[in-house]
């Protein structure tokens, strides 16, 4: 696999600092009683791409029920959250917008032609097992072209199977409930079939009917209302086998199938608080990889993948001739994918990956195009490694063609996209490093943007990205008091040109997607952890990141020109620390996100208030039971993260879990 690959490229890992007691001998055949003590310091992987990792216990440990809130404790991330546990959940990193971050579920794409964004809160924490967020691309670059070809990427790996001598079993059974009457059942067995094949059952439903009560104002007066239509019903399954052949390759099998259904409680506008819409979703993905090497020099990996994506959005409240506004929406993707890996000396690697993608959209709606899209990816890249220099180049070619069954269809795209990266390490008895790469990409328009009725623009150019990076990674562990310290900061620069946006056309009721911007960002990531012991069975830990961006709309003779774009911070950041004392865990976190813009020109009619968030959690586990307690937004403060989507104030969590 893929990530055996990666192991094998990281030049640091979990790292174990203890100190113990020297070993005497007493009356010549007996020793004195030893005590180890041992604390595990964060993963840091130096590579040329800035990456951000959440692993293990780390990552169960935040207060966080799904992929998209954990997602808050990285820099430079900026989450849109519409509220409650059913909102829409998307990410945007270093403020290049949704659509430039590709999300891969072990270790393929998540695709979505329709609206190009992928709903991060429909992925819950029960069964993941590392998040990791590369800004450019991943290290490894044995991997399919479709990893080439994004400005961001995140790395979503579900738990698999690990078994000891003589372990044959895994589960774990686990409910979750508190606030919005969340309950949230879950189960996942592990099952070794033999000693080559392993499988992996796991599934979840989740029920809340999402009522919370917050503070609403309209300038004049202020009021405090509950929060309605914000209920969810959703239950996720999905199944794995790992295997290997005779010949030691590598295959694994995934199904996983998602249904949910849902309020959307809408914005809370000109007294406006109460709405119907409801949404539903069926998804369902196959997946399949096999890795052979051949011979020490070459290897290959071959993956194909099958999705089935269908979303159904009602509104009472929009009268047409059919009484009421009824959309069915249905996705499928077809996905080939050939990676061939060859080492030409044991420092200097080569790697070639074609992909071919299939997209299909139906609808039930009227003057819809029913558009088909092939796409086609061929990536040529070379990674020259050393103990302290990394090199890497890469060359990724892109092909659409677009045909419609009604009107015109958008045509055929052909694109070369290139990156370069670095990293140097320049003290041979030091863990610190320095880091840049270039990366050009593109993002192509989605189906809506291209085909949404009256609005869609079959004549849109992509969105172009420059993106420039410098940075610096540093590591070092202790056999002190102080157990570890592990930092990292990167300066960076985007530049977006055809910029795709909606603009107003005949009247509000009608608007149209175009070309229009061009987009600038200045922007530094850093962050820093730290471990200490500080008594024989006490460990304290912290981290912070930290995110300075300008993010600027710099069109030419453009009205807002210098303008900080919509919902983009100059400032954000959090801070994590937690006590382990014996079997109890106490974490505390602080989430900050700065004064913000809400529309493209910065008056203060536009202008967003800084939030921030404080969340507690006390975890106890004895043998093979847990339980853990959690308070979020423990201050109670009424915010906003998008503009009249207000979120819930202080809410209770409680969860128990039986590992066997």
């Amino acid at each position: 696999m893929p990530l055996n690959k990666l192991n094998r490229c990281l030049t640091a890992c979990l790292l174990l600092a203890g100190s113990a007691a020297a070993q005497h001998k007493n009356n010549g055949d007996t020793l004195r009683e030893v005590t180890v003590i041992s604390m595990k310091a964060p993963l840091v992987i130096n590579t040329s791409h800035p990456v951000q990792v959440l692993a293990g216990e780390e990552l169960q440990k935040l207060n966080s029920l799904s992929v998209a809130d954990a997602l808050r404790f990285f820099s430079g991330v900026q989450l849109k959250d519409y509220g409650g546990i059913g909102g829409l959940k998307t990410i945007n990193v270093r403020s290049m917008g949704t659509h430039h971050t590709a999300v891969f579920y072990d270790g393929l794409q998540l695709g979505n032609a329709q609206n190009g964004q992928v709903d991060l809160g429909k992925f819950s924490l029960d069964n993941i097992d590392t998040l990791s967020l590369y800004s450019g691309q991943h290290n490894n670059i044995f991997q399919p072209a479709r990893g080439f070809a994004s400005a961001s990427s995140l790395y979503i790996e579900s738990r698999r199977p690990r078994f000891a001598e003589g372990e044959r079993t895994h589960g774990k059974v686990s409910v979750k409930t508190g606030s919005f009457g969340l309950i949230n059942p879950a189960i996942l067995w592990q099952q070794k079939i033999s000693e080559r094949v392993s499988a992996s059952v796991s599934g979840e439903l989740t029920h809340a009917h999402g009522r919370y009560r917050y503070r609403y104002t309209n300038g004049v007066y202020d009021t405090t209302a509950t929060r309605k239509n914000a209920d969810v019903q959703a239950w996720r399954l999905e199944a794995a086998l790992h295997g290997r052949f005779k010949d030691s390759s590598q295959w694994a099998v995934k199904a996983y199938a998602y249904r949910s259904a849902r309020g959307l409680p809408g914005a809370i506008v000109a007294n406006h608080f109460e709405y119907s819409q409801r949404l539903q979703d069926r998804d369902m993905f196959l997946q399949t990889s096999w890795n052979k090497r051949f011979s020490s020099r070459y290897s290959l990996a071959l993956r194909a993948k099958y999705t089935h994506l269908f979303t159904r959005y009602q509104d009472p409240e929009y009268n047409n001739e059919a009484g009421f506004l009824d959309n069915r929406y249905t996705q499928q993707e077809g996905y080939l994918s050939l990676a061939h890996q060859y080492h030409l000396k044991p420092w200097w690697e080569a790697v070639l990956s074609a992909d071919v993608v299939l997209n299909t959209l139906d609808a039930n709606i009227y003057r819809f195009a029913y558009p088909t899209r092939y796409t086609g990816l061929a990536a040529l890249a070379t990674r020259i490694h050393f103990s302290r220099l990394e090199l890497q180049a890469s060359a990724l070619g892109t092909m659409v063609d677009e045909t419609v069954k009604f009107f015109t269809g958008a045509g055929s795209k052909r694109e070369l996209t290139p990156s370069v990266s670095a990293s140097w390490q320049p003290f041979a008895r030091e863990n610190f490093r320095l880091r840049a790469f270039y990366k050009n990409i593109f993002r192509m328009p989605t189906f809506n943007d291209l085909y949404y009725t009256f609005i869609g623009n079959t004549n849109l150019r992509p969105e172009y990205t420059h993106q420039y990076n410098i940075g610096l990674s540093y590591s070092k562990n202790f056999a002190g008091p102080l157990a570890y310290v592990a930092a990292q900061a990167d300066a960076y620069y985007n530049a977006v040109k055809d910029k795709i946006v909606a603009v107003p056309a005949a009247n509000l009721f009608r608007w149209t997607m175009m070309n229009l911007d061009r987009v600038g960002v200045h922007g530094i990531d850093a962050n820093i952890r730290a471990g200490w012991q500080l008594f024989t069975a006490v460990y304290w830990n912290f981290g912070i990141n930290y995110t300075w961006q300008q993010a600027q709309d710099l069109t030419p003779n453009g009205y807002n020109y210098g303008h900080q774009i919509p919902y983009t911070p100059w400032h954000s950041g959090s801070f994590t620390t937690g006590i382990t004392y014996r079997s109890w865990d106490l974490h505390y976190s602080f989430i900050y996100t700065g004064e913000r813009y809400s529309q493209k020109t910065n008056i203060p009619v536009n202008y967003i208030e800084p939030w921030y968030t404080s969340d507690v959690s006390l975890h106890y586990k004895y043998k093979a039971f847990g339980v853990s307690a959690e308070v979020n937004n423990l201050l109670n403060q009424y915010y906003d993260v998008v503009l009249n989507f207000p979120m819930p104030g202080r809410n209770y969590r409680f969860s128990f879990n039986y590992s066997f």
